[in-house]
């Protein structure tokens, strides 16, 4: 049984997008084919939740080797998209300057698979906030199921 959701999605309009693409460059590094976080749907300020997606499509760097035949998204990518989508709610929405590199990962767990033509849907929790460092928990959904779930740290450098 998967764990609950961090947080109810069900008042929460999925297909709203607040923050395109175009929007998260100005505050993400990321570009070109390491831009893993396509929108920003919702986000609660208050208690540091956030929603984002990625469109993966059949033009991923990844899908011509990553199972030739049966293109799988490497789950590193879908970690990659987690913390792209805490590292722009924590410069965008709380307010952190300069530049936010990967700190570390505390557990993640796959439980299903992401192919070209899902939009995978991503649930953050930032829960533990210090001067530079921050403790984000996020699950990943495709059609409502969920295919992902980890702990993950960004620091300020």
């Amino acid at each position: 049984m998967p764990p609950k959701l961090l947080f109810d999605i069900d008042n929460i309009d999925l297909s709203r997008v607040l923050f395109d693409k175009t929007e998260i460059l100005k505050y993400n590094p990321q570009n070109y084919e390491m831009q893993q976080l396509d929108g920003i749907i919702w986000y609660d300020d208050e208690n540091h939740y956030s929603v984002g997606y990625k469109d993966v499509t059949d033009q991923e760097f990844w899908v011509r080797g990553h199972i030739p035949g049966r293109p799988i998204m490497p789950g590193v990518i879908m970690v990659e998209a987690a913390a792209q989508l805490s590292s722009l709610y924590m410069k965008k929405i709380y307010g952190l300057k300069g530049f936010i590199g990967f700190a570390g990962i505390e557990s993640a767990n796959f439980r299903g698979t992401v192919v070209p033509g899902d939009r995978l849907i991503m649930l953050c929790h930032i829960y533990k906030m210090r001067s530079r460092k921050y403790t984000a928990k996020v699950q990943g959904l495709v059609e409502g199921t969920m295919v992902f779930a980890c702990e993950i740290s960004g620091m300020n450098v």
